[in-house]
């Protein structure tokens, strides 16, 4: 067993930490490209840190581009996109009004999407002047007011009306799905005399087409290049670095468990990253790295920083191999490991180098 390279050296930044780049130009386009589906107004669903992306920067990018509405999950995450932000955009919450947001939602003047007669009570107890939208349960069971309890409010129970009513489709990535029209037939039945905008649409409604679509859609996982967005352009480029090479005989065994052995005489590269950093280790052996245009299996099991990759067949070691780009986005990773591109893209961890290109 013999050590070919190592690398580590490095000036301001290890040589040893992966390099994430995110695209912000194509974000941009593909909002741009879902807003143009639909007549009404496009938002931006940047909740998460804009699925792990960075919110200031995404959201700054899309206002740029004339986002004016973006959606967050807590009251905490709004408040942070305020700052970055400014006082123009509209920033919607869809956790609501919940015990101690209303310093939060005052200050960041943040819309809650209120999903409950507790928080419609505590809103107008705590925030009686301030603008807020509506969520209703039109089938999914997670979010929202159901049928009995809207029709209640509606009867003279709210003082002033919302500035939007939404609700979430459950298997709008399912183009076929009967629960798309089901969920549909409730929330036209639910807002029929509805005077204020309406929106029921994410990526996936967006997709499903015009009866869907309302005054303002609100797409997420379609403006990071992930699934059911075919056209999307890709958004993010992962890059890791080579730690070390090793040159194995045939029948030696690699990282824990000795689950893989070598056929053949072995190069093997050592990358600098793992499940600590997102690359969960689910995502098993099936998985490949890229050298340029090369593919490199991957061998062993993946561990906490370092993932083993088979080189034999490059004609030199690489400095660093991708992971994630133009022959593999988060969509085949997630395939990769039973799961979905939104839990590797939120996934992906503090200790990448991150470069944003355009903007």
């Amino acid at each position: 067993m013999t050590v070919d390279a190592a690398l580590g050296r490095g000036d301001k930044q290890s040589m040893a930490r992966a390099t994430l780049t995110i695209d912000l130009n194509a974000i941009v386009a593909n909002w741009r490209a879902l807003d143009a589906m639909s007549p009404g107004e496009t938002a931006a669903c940047v909740k998460a840190d804009a699925y792990g992306l960075g919110a200031e920067r995404v959201a700054q990018s899309l206002q740029k581009a004339g986002c004016e509405t973006f959606f967050v999950a807590i009251a905490e995450e709004g408040a942070a996109l305020r700052r970055a932000l400014g006082p123009s955009s509209r920033i919607c919450v869809f956790g609501g009004h919940m015990e101690g947001d209303h310093t939060a939602l005052a200050e960041g003047t943040l819309i809650p999407m209120l999903n409950s007669k507790e928080q419609i009570s505590r809103h107008f107890k705590r925030l009686p002047d301030s603008p807020f939208g509506i969520q209703l349960d039109t089938g999914m069971n997670r979010l929202g007011l159901e049928p009995a309890d809207w029709a209640d409010l509606r009867d003279g129970v709210m003082p002033k009306a919302p500035v939007l009513v939404m609700s979430h489709l459950a298997c709008a990535d399912e183009a076929g799905h009967r629960m798309n029209q089901r969920q549909l037939k409730a929330f036209e039945e639910m807002t029929a005399d509805v005077a204020t905008r309406r929106s029921l649409a994410a990526t996936g409604g967006i997709l499903l087409g015009a009866p869907y679509h309302f005054d303002l859609t609100r797409p997420g996982i379609g403006l990071y290049g992930g699934a059911p967005f075919k056209a999307a352009r890709p958004v993010v480029h992962l890059a890791l670095p080579v730690i070390q090479t090793r040159l194995l005989a045939s029948g030696e065994t690699v990282g824990y468990g000795n689950i893989w052995t070598a056929k053949r005489s072995t190069k093997i590269a050592t990358v600098a990253s793992g499940y600590a950093d997102g690359l969960i280790r689910a995502i098993g052996r099936s998985m490949r790295l890229f050298a340029g245009d090369t593919p490199c299996a991957l061998v062993g099991r993946v561990s906490m920083d370092l993932i083993t990759v088979d080189v034999t067949d490059l004609q030199s070691p690489p400095a660093s191999l991708d992971i994630l780009g133009a022959h593999q986005g988060v969509d085949d990773l997630a395939t990769a490991a039973g799961t979905i591109g939104y839990e590797i893209l939120t996934s992906l961890g503090a200790r990448y180098a991150r470069v944003y290109k355009g903007g």
